[in-house]
């Protein structure tokens, strides 16, 4: 354990840690919102521009293609220039292409700029989680992230109501809903005086003063409220192989190859499915959903109703797994929530009511959600400091994958075997997650990152 590690460790969960949930948490509620009003917004621009079914459909993978690349930008950036920058810059990049995008008045405009707002969003998903669990003690830290990653159903449900409300309401509605999920730019002002960069990473690039210097302010912090704390853990032998192994990161190239060194290659491939599974099997239940509510009779009014309660399942959903991550660790909760919820599709796809229909599909929401909980505090634990955004932001580029491929591979599967064969395949995909989580990963709760970390490169 470093001398930085150990004073982290020694912090008690404070006002200031509040803060940085307050302010990672805010940036993914408007991530999610930006994300999601989407749906709300195209079937306006279908009528009002006379698109066709493809026009649409590309429509809707703008957000996905951009935040592929935003993913993967971000996390490598992340290591290489610092967390905090790239925070602030992914915020400025979505608030203001999403501005540009409710001014358009032709569908490729749109799109370029909604791929753009994609970049902006897919960075800061792919960046916070990593970055704000580097402030945090091991004995909370699963909570702290799984209840950061819970911060998206605020924005969801946001989604729901602006798009209910609003959309219809007036005549350039679609413009105003986006113009309102803008609004976070002047969060910039705020994360520009508040957020430090992650001393953890200062450290691990050299810059050892600068990161005394975040260390003493955030100490200074509790010591005004009178919260005395006590001495830091001692320096674990255990950090000089981490530290010696600094030499092979630090560029773009070396960070990528750090990934696939040793024991960590499994680490890898290990978060590279999991992400694979949850992201395919996420957008295949819900892309697919409004279809089987309209065979099975449900109406207009009905299906507003099922996707405000479905949006609003995700919040106890994000928030039970969020504590389930400190009692029965990342590994068990992420694996739990996948079968659950492939189980809950089972019972959705073979549902002959309306009321059972609502119930699976609640519960579906809650599980699959809820497994995003864990898997955004794992994939935050599970690589060193050096190359911990690029890991997160690849795992989560290559989830962005499985959200692009599974509307095409359902669309050809549900011809030939109906939604029970498309829900019963995607079962399949995600108990294939859960097991690689089992059997690939490693444990992390009650561990100090670098303790974690040491335990890859022995």
């Amino acid at each position: 354990m470093s001398t930085i590690s150990g004073r982290i460790e020694r912090l008690p969960f404070g006002r200031f840690h509040k803060h940085l949930l307050l302010m990672g948490g805010l940036g993914y509620t408007f991530d999610a919102m930006d994300a999601a009003i989407v749906a709300f917004v195209l079937p306006v621009l279908r009528h009002d521009w006379a698109l066709t079914s493809v026009q649409t459909g590309v429509l809707g993978s703008g957000n996905f293609i951009g935040y592929f690349f935003g993913a993967l930008l971000a996390g490598t950036l992340g290591d290489l220039i610092g967390r905090r920058k790239v925070m602030m810059w992914a915020l400025l990049l979505y608030s203001a292409a999403t501005v540009v995008s409710a001014m358009t008045h032709s569908w490729p405009a749109f799109l370029a700029s909604r791929i753009v707002a994609g970049v902006g969003t897919g960075a800061e998903s792919a960046i916070i989680a990593p970055y704000l669990a580097e402030f945090v003690a091991r004995r909370y830290r699963g909570l702290f992230t799984g209840s950061l990653a819970g911060f998206f159903s605020f924005g969801f449900v946001g989604a729901a109501l602006l798009g209910y409300f609003i959309v219809p309401a007036f005549a350039q509605g679609w413009r105003i809903v986006l113009c309102i999920t803008a609004l976070p730019v002047v969060m910039l002002l705020w994360w520009r005086r508040a957020l430090p960069e992650s001393p953890r990473w200062l450290e691990s690039r050299g810059h050892a003063t600068e990161a005394d210097r975040v260390m003493t302010k955030i100490e200074t912090e509790f010591a005004a409220r009178g919260i005395a704390l006590p001495a830091p853990e001692p320096v674990s032998a255990s950090a000089t192989p981490l530290n010696a192994r600094q030499s092979a990161t630090g560029t773009l190239l070396a960070n990528f190859r750090a990934l696939w060194a040793g024991r960590r290659s499994r680490i890898t491939a290990m978060t590279w499915l999991m992400w694979l599974s949850i992201t395919f099997s996420y957008y295949a239940f819900f892309t697919w959903i409004p279809g089987l509510l309209v065979q099975r009779g449900m109406s207009i009014t009905q299906s507003f109703g099922y996707s405000v309660g479905i949006y609003l399942a995700q919040i106890p959903g994000y928030f039970s797994a969020s504590w389930l991550n400190e009692r029965i660790g990342r590994q068990a909760t992420i694996a739990t929530y996948m079968v659950l919820g492939g189980a809950c599709a089972l019972g959705m796809a073979f549902a002959t009511t309306g009321r059972e229909i609502m119930l699976s599909g609640f519960c579906l929401s809650f599980f699959m959600n809820g497994t995003y909980a864990g898997v955004y505090a794992y994939t935050a634990e599970v690589f060193p400091t050096a190359v911990r955004t690029t890991g997160t932001g690849l795992a989560s580029a290559v989830g962005r994958i499985g959200a692009i491929a599974s509307p095409i591979l359902v669309g050809y599967l549900f011809p030939k075997f109906g939604f029970g064969g498309v829900f019963g395949t995607t079962t399949v995909v995600l108990l294939l997650g859960a097991i690689s989580v089992l059997v690939m990963g490693i444990p992390t709760r009650g561990r100090s990152l670098e303790d974690i970390a040491a335990h890859e490169a022995a």
